[in-house]
This record gives C-alpha cells, structure tokens and sequence, in this order.
C-alpha cells in the first residue's frame, strides 16, 4: 500500500530488483489511489484503492503473504487524518486479516515523540506525546498494528531522491531567514530512502526479521549534526552561510518569513532528535551505509535541480 510516493517508490524498487537471478516483480501487488504512474515497475500488479474509502479495500490482499503498508496522509486535516491514517489502517488490517496473511508492515515515523529533545533513546523508553493531527492518528495506527501481530517501522527525516519535505524545508528556511540559532548544532536521525527500502526488502524477505508486533526505530545509527546540514546545502545549493542569532529571535524571523511552519515542524529542525537504531541493524544483519556524506552527494544532482525549479530557473 502507497507503492507510488516518496518512500513507497523506493520500497518497491528496493523490492523488484533481481536477485539470484529472478525478479519479484511479478509477485508484487501495488496498491494505491491513482493506478500506474510514469514511475511504476514493469511487471507489477496494481491494484485500485483508497485507506478513505474501506469498502475499495474489499479483496485487496487476496493471495498476498505480506502487506507494506507505507501510505499516510501528513496533512493538519483532522478528519482526513483519521480517516487515512487510522480508520484506513484498520480496514487494511481487516482485509489483511480476512485474507489469512502472514505479516504486516507499517511504516509511521518518530515524530509520535513529539517535539523532544531527544537523546538517543531506545525503542519504549520514551512514551509518544504526538503534536498533530497526523502523528497523533499514526500512533493510533502504530497500535491498531502491533494488536494485530504487526512490525512498525519509525524513521524519523528520511532524505534522497523524491524529498519534498525535509531537504527543502531546511532550503526553504534558510532563503527565506539565512540565520540559525546560535549553538543549534543540533543531532538528528536520518536515513537515505533507498536504505530505508533495504530495511523494509529485508524484513520482507524474513531475512533476520524482528519478533512479531515489533517496534523499531530506523535511521542510520550516527546521528546528523545540523551543523553540517546547512554546510552540505550551502555548497550544493549555494545557499549563504547562516549568521547566528537567539534561539527566541530566530523563532520570531522563522514566524514572520514561514507562518506555516508550525511549532513542531520547528522543533523537528531545530532540537535534537536522534535515537537508538541498533535493534534494526541487528535484527535485519545488513549493513547500514555510508552515512550522510556518502549518500548525500549521490543525491545531490536531484536536490541541485529541483531546487532550480522551485526558484524558477
């Protein structure tokens, strides 16, 4: 379920590539609202269907094995949040039920922590305090799963080709405010998305899979300094150097040049966040990656371009 956005794609990429010879396209369903996009993988099923609408959902995990399930709405509509992000969780879960399949994916996201700081924290020893809509219906997500003998999977700023959030929301601020606040180097989780996609390969391949109605964060296991962030973005993007100013009057610039970012989103960018991702790594036995530096300068062409568009280049 949502084979065609941003971390979906790369699941499914993740998902079709050959190995030992074969290709497991042809064992793949696609779920999603539109059908095939110009992105779809050759060889695929795709299957029609809306979390919104439970009854599109009829049949729809009929002869499958294991249900991905990616799709989210992240929008501050409260109502289309439950609607998507809860009560479609659940119908799937039924479908999924119905249809006597074996696992079941979900992938939510470690904003349910709310606005930390965070400090590294291993899975359960930090209880989610959501502060929006969208992380608040997605923990209610996360529960419905994991009673139903589910794995959630909670990345928290996931980057690469097909971002529309998290690079740019930092590109974005800093055109709009170049400030930072002073001493903000602060740490987060990130993970390329064709990394996350391994993750998700792995445990659908039931390579090293964790326990059922598992919970696990998923980033790379070192941290992100923001500090370096904006280095990389300055000399990719060319974007100017940040001078530095309070943490309280930068929030006030940020307000008046963004008042759409909200409080959170803020927080999400500017305090530490960053947890204890070694369970995954170890329950999966692959590699994590190069790391930021790495992964970031395969994607940076992307990122160059779309930046270009945005400014009207």
């Amino acid at each position: 379920m949502g084979g065609t956005g941003f971390i979906g794609r790369a699941v499914l990429g993740a998902m079709t590539r050959k190995e030992d010879g074969r290709n497991r396209a042809s064992r793949l369903n696609v779920l999603s609202r539109r059908g095939p996009t110009g992105g779809a993988c050759a060889g695929t099923r795709h299957v029609r269907g809306d979390l919104s609408d439970p009854r599109s959902l009829r049949g729809v995990c009929s002869g499958v094995d294991t249900v991905v399930h990616t799709a989210s709405y992240v929008g501050r509509d409260p109502q289309q949040c439950h609607d998507v992000n809860h009560r479609g969780t659940v119908a799937l879960l039924e479908e999924a039920r119905r249809a006597g399949v074996r696992r079941f994916i979900y992938l939510s996201t470690a904003s349910v922590y709310g606005e930390g700081p965070h400090r590294g924290p291993a899975e359960g020893e930090v209880e989610p305090v959501p502060a929006s809509p969208a992380s608040s219906s997605r923990l209610r997500a996360e529960w419905e799963v994991r009673a139903a003998g589910g794995t959630v999977l909670r990345p928290h700023l996931v980057y690469g080709e097909g971002d529309r959030w998290f690079v740019p929301a930092v590109s974005r601020l800093l055109r709009r405010v170049p400030a930072w606040p002073a001493g903000g180097a602060s740490l987060s989780s990130v993970i390329e998305v064709g990394d996350l996609a391994r993750v998700v390969a792995a445990l659908v391949d039931g390579s090293g899979a964790p326990g059922e109605g598992g919970t696990y964060h998923v980033a790379h296991p070192r941290p992100l300094s923001m500090a370096r962030l904006l280095a990389e973005l300055g000399s990719v993007l060319r974007l100017p150097a940040p001078r530095r100013v309070s943490a309280a009057d930068h929030r006030a610039l940020v307000g008046q040049s963004l008042p759409g970012l909200t409080d959170h989103q803020y927080a999400l960018l500017t305090k530490d966040h960053w947890y204890d991702t070694a369970s995954i790594w170890r329950q999966t036995g692959i590699d994590p990656g190069p790391g930021f530096e790495a992964r970031f300068a395969r994607c940076s062409a992307w990122y160059r371009e779309q930046s270009a568009h945005a400014l009207g280049d």
